[in-house]
């Protein structure tokens, strides 16, 4: 079919065209692309070509078609639809979010782009990146927000030598796990070292009275 000769094209021409990788997971350590780094790319060159491309969704699949506009020859590309739980964020947003990620990869496919292989991250990461690298880019600006008032009200405390204020601002904010990471970056380690000693402290405390 021409459709699928002018889609090889396309892909010859990509491969040869530098493309820099603007996403960046740090927590694994790797670089991948994201939809504006070949997508303006990929429409020139459809343009020069003939071809013409339309995503479409269902609640179980992403569509991914390609038509040959001289002779209406079409290939299709499909992908399983999955979900996404961003937190602090509506259901519409978290639908954007999958369909973003279901174009990233319809057209990865499509393209023949060559991506970094997920399945190879479980390799412990080495070198300079640490643990709290990133640990912001899963949180919404809203509550990031809250973190970072949490964290302002803890060094006030902390300014105070107030250790067990510190502390109970700390538990009473009740953040969730990345929200935990992404806090104690805002200290330093003696800080965080001084807190933890207290925070135990005041356990064993509180068991003792429970006891009595």
């Amino acid at each position: 079919m021409l459709v699928m000769s002018k889609l090889q094209n396309v892909r010859v021409a990509l491969q040869n065209t530098k493309l820099n990788k603007s996403g960046h997971n740090k927590f694994a350590g790797y670089k991948y692309f994201e939809l504006g780094d070949f997508l303006p790319q990929v429409n020139e060159l459809f343009q020069q070509v003939g071809l013409f491309s339309q995503i479409s969704y269902t609640a179980d699949i992403a569509t991914l078609t390609i038509t040959c506009v001289e002779n209406g020859s079409s290939v299709v590309f499909t992908s399983p639809m999955g979900s996404a739980a961003l937190k602090g964020c509506h259901e519409v947003q978290n639908i954007g979010a999958v369909e973003t990620y279901q174009r990233r990869y319809l057209y990865v496919t499509a393209l023949e782009i060559v991506e970094h292989d997920a399945l190879d991250s479980s390799k412990p990461v080495t070198g300079v990146i640490k643990a709290t690298d990133g640990a912001a880019e899963s949180i919404s600006p809203e509550r990031l927000e809250v973190v970072n008032k949490v964290a302002s009200a803890m060094q006030d405390w902390l300014t105070e030598n107030s250790l067990d204020d510190a502390i109970l601002t700390y538990e009473n904010a009740a953040l969730e796990t990345d929200e935990k990471v992404f806090l104690w970056t805002h200290f330093s380690s003696t800080d965080r070292s001084r807190m933890k000693k207290r925070s135990e402290a005041m356990r064993v405390e509180a068991r003792k009275k429970e006891n009595v």
